[in-house]
């Protein structure tokens, strides 16, 4: 079974990636970012999509989150890693550093973070946003790759695009927050409704707005410290895909779902029913 892999900033291909095909998906939910990439990395199956498309042509707000999952889903991928670029909210967390966090705040407004709706209620369980399974063994594997390694802690997503004003940089340090990005959370929230195992590999790129000793955020600044966390994020990734399994998870990202759907199956329609097959279909026939 494949491992999914999205790529965050900077992070638009992988080199080390032996490409077998590309292939375009259609979903329910419109178009993905791009077309999603299968080859073969360390052995593993992967398939590889820029979550930006090449280019980095697509605002964090504009992302058609539930499409780029739920292609991953009609692939049969059981566990994503997903690489997001990320300010630092506290000053032991350094650019450069890498992060595993656990947990989420959600400060979004503009985007659509479920695959319900249309004539079917589900609620499913998010107390615990992280695949607990493939958050330790890759964060082991980014030890081993020589990163400087934070495991746990807290993301919050913001909107975007505009980073933060130094007033939310400190009501969200004041929260104990680790890091801020703009796009793992709606991933994670939609994953788990799709019973695919998910973890974030977040990279520091600088400190938040909140660190007066250094220059605000520029992203000239950012973009110079991707460059330096891109090359670490793939040694992470391969040497993640050794360890990754392919069977059930341990931490039951698998069966997420069940006992969560709300509505009477009589009363879902037919259509709705057919689009999401893959993500319901084991439990509403």
């Amino acid at each position: 079974m494949a491992l999914g892999v999205i790529g965050g900033s900077g992070l638009y291909g992988m080199k080390e990636l032996r490409v077998l095909k590309t292939q375009k998906i259609k979903t329910p939910f419109g178009a993905p970012s791009d077309s999603y990439v299968f080859g073969n990395l360390n052995g593993k199956d992967v398939i590889f999509l820029p979550r930006h498309g090449k280019g980095h042509r697509i605002l964090p707000s504009e992302l058609n989150f539930r499409a780029n999952i739920f292609g991953f889903k009609k692939l049969g991928v059981k566990r994503i890693l997903s690489v997001s670029a990320v300010g630092s909210l506290k000053k032991e967390i350094h650019p450069g550093h890498i992060v595993f966090p656990d947990q989420f705040i959600d400060r979004t407004f503009a985007r659509n973070s479920t695959f319900f709706g249309n004539g079917v209620v589900a609620h499913v369980s998010f107390a615990d946003p992280i695949c607990k399974d493939l958050l330790k063994t890759t964060s082991a594997a980014a030890q081993r790759a020589g990163a400087v390694v934070h495991t746990g802690g807290t993301y919050v997503n913001m909107e975007g695009p505009q980073f933060s004003t130094r007033a939310e940089s400190n009501l969200y340090r004041s929260w104990g927050a680790s890091v801020i990005g703009m796009t793992n959370l709606n991933e994670a929230k939609l994953a788990r409704e799709a019973e695919i195992c998910y973890a974030t590999i977040a990279l520091s790129t600088d400190y938040d707005c909140w660190y007066e000793e250094e220059e605000e955020v520029s992203t000239s600044a950012i973009l110079e410290v991707i460059k330096k966390n891109v090359a670490m994020s793939q040694k992470i990734i391969m040497e993640a895909v050794r360890d990754i399994g392919d069977g059930v998870c341990p931490a039951g990202c698998h069966k997420m779902l069940a006992n969560t759907i709300m509505t009477d199956p009589t009363k879902i329609p037919t259509k709705t029913k057919k689009n999401l097959k893959p993500i319901i279909g084991k439990y509403i026939k």
